[in-house]
C-alpha cells in the first residue's frame, strides 16, 4: 500500500491523499503538480527516476487505511532545472 504523504517535498503544499495533483517517484517522493513539472522537469531529484501521477486513495477507505502523517520537507534538493 502506498504511504500517500502528506505534502510536497519541494513546497511543502499539502497534498491530501484523496485529491487529484500529487506525483511521486517508485520510492513514493512526493511532489505536488506545478513542482513537478515546472522545477523538476517530472524527474525526482532524489533518486533520478520519473515522476508520475499518485493515484487517489478514496475518502471512504481513508479511515482503515490512512495516509502517512509523515512530512517530508526539502526544498534545496529542487532547484529549478534549465
Amino acid at each position: 500500500m502506498l504511504e500517500m504523504r502528506p505534502g510536497c517535498e519541494c513546497c511543502d503544499k499539502d497534498l491530501p491523499a484523496d485529491s487529484n495533483g500529487a506525483y511521486i517517484c517508485s520510492f513514493e517522493c512526493t511532489f505536488c503538480e506545478k513542482c513537478a513539472a515546472d522545477a523538476l522537469k517530472y524527474i525526482c531529484p532524489n533518486c533520478g527516476g520519473g515522476l508520475v501521477q499518485r493515484p487517489v486513495r478514496p475518502t471512504s477507505k481513508l479511515k482503515a487505511n490512512p495516509a502517512s502523517l509523515a512530512r517530508v520537507y526539502n526544498p534545496s534538493g529542487c532547484q529549478k532545472t534549465a
